[in-house]
C-alpha cells in the first residue's frame, strides 16, 4: 500500500469516528437512575456527562477539520502530478 491509499483508509476510518462521536453526542444526559442518588453525586455525574459530551462534539470538529485538509492536499498532489505528466522532456527538465 502506498502512501495515499493509507491516507484515504485513515480518512475512511477518521469518517467512522465522527459518526460515532455524534451518537455519544445525541445520547441523552438524564437518565432514570438519578433519582436515588444525593443531589451532590447527580449533579457531579451530570457536569461529567456535559463534558463528555463537549468534548465528542469538539473532537468531531477536529477530526472533520483534518479530513478536509488531507483531502484538498490528495486532490493537491493528483493536480500536480497530471500537470507534470503532460509536460514533454524539455520542459521537464527545464528547472
Amino acid at each position: 500500500m502506498n502512501n495515499t491509499q493509507l491516507k484515504l483508509e485513515i480518512i475512511k476510518a477518521g469518517k467512522k469516528a465522527v459518526q460515532e462521536l455524534i451518537k455519544v453526542a445525541n445520547e441523552g444526559i438524564l437518565k432514570k437512575d438519578l433519582d436515588g442518588l444525593s443531589p451532590d453525586i447527580a449533579a457531579d455525574r451530570l457536569k461529567n456527562a456535559a463534558a463528555s459530551k463537549k468534548l465528542a462534539i469538539f473532537d468531531a470538529f477536529e477530526i472533520l477539520t483534518k479530513i478536509e485538509e488531507e483531502n484538498n492536499m490528495l486532490d493537491t498532489n493528483n493536480i500536480d502530478n497530471k500537470a507534470s505528466s503532460f509536460k514533454g522532456f524539455a520542459e521537464g527538465r527545464s528547472k
